[in-house]
């Protein structure tokens, strides 16, 4: 439980939406990604609620959020109408949308699909998802394997994950590093294997990973010239994979009309090992635009 936070869940048209809900003010929602859940937001949301109305959520999928049967469930565009929803229960007509990873792949199909109920967008350490298929390096492949072994038919990567879940997705949080961050805490680490020792989530996440190579890279490949004139920023790991790969502001700059581009500290993961970097990241933008 992230401290000074209710947890609640809403039904969802295809489930439940768990999510954490604290502070009051102008209202954001903060998306995790892969092998997350909510809680990797428990260092930064605390903080961010004592002036802001802070809404944690786990993706579909992920965590204590419904875990449909179908590929087709697991679309960012499909992630996108659980954030919705939530926001219509929640009375919120519009927020600072923040996503890591695979949340800001939610976020940024979300800024495309639904742009008036979006103040700002913050995207933390992704290339476009259709960037990354269509121009794909040996780096980029040997780098982030997971993307092609998840994406690959039931159930064999559920069936080879399933039998050692921490051992696998403790590679993932490792992996994605400088080798130099400091250790995930054991309460983060303790709310991530809880959920990802789950068959369903295992299940569910791979078919996120079968969606993003298929239906999201069919609708991106449909909105290549659509671009969100939100105002945004732009959050990758200093000499990470995506830095290393592609020049992030010019990747950036074919999707992003208005948006500012800046290098952490940290591997993928930054957000959990530098919190409070992150956090100065975030006030700039939340304070110039609520």
């Amino acid at each position: 439980m992230i401290k000074g936070f209710h947890n609640k869940t809403l039904v969802g048209p295809k489930g439940r939406i768990a999510y954490s809900i604290a502070g009051s003010g102008p209202a954001l929602i903060l998306l995790h990604g892969f092998p997350q859940n909510r809680f990797m937001w428990h260092q930064i949301a605390p903080e961010l609620a004592k002036t802001y109305r802070v809404i944690c959520l786990d993706l579909r999928g992920y965590g204590g959020s419904a875990k449909p049967l179908g590929v087709e469930n697991y679309s960012f565009r499909e992630m996108g109408t659980d954030i919705l929803h939530l926001m219509d229960h929640l009375d919120l007509d519009k927020v600072h949308l923040i996503g890591h990873d695979r949340g800001a792949r939610v976020s940024h199909r979300l800024a495309l699909d639904a742009p008036e109920r979006l103040k700002t967008l913050t995207l933390m350490d992704i290339v476009p998802t259709h960037t990354l298929f269509s121009n794909l390096s040996r780096e980029v492949a040997l780098g982030y394997y997971h993307w092609f072994f998840l994406a690959l038919p039931a159930p064999l990567p559920e069936n080879m994950i399933g039998y050692d879940p921490d051992t696998y997705f403790g590679s993932c949080l490792s992996g994605w590093g400088t080798g130099k961050e400091p250790a995930f805490s054991n309460t983060a680490l303790a709310s991530y294997r809880t959920a990802w020792r789950d068959p369903e989530t295992i299940r569910a996440m791979c078919d996120d990973y079968r969606a993003g190579a298929t239906l999201d890279f069919e609708h991106d490949a449909k909105d290549l010239d659509q671009r969100v004139t939100l105002p945004s920023l732009v959050l990758y790991a200093k000499d990470g994979m995506m830095d290393k790969t592609y020049h992030m502001h010019s990747v950036w700059s074919d999707k992003l009309t208005n948006f500012v581009a800046k290098s952490m500290r940290g591997g993928h993961f930054f957000p959990d090992h530098y919190p409070q970097e992150t956090l100065t990241e975030l006030r700039n933008i939340l304070e110039q635009h609520s």
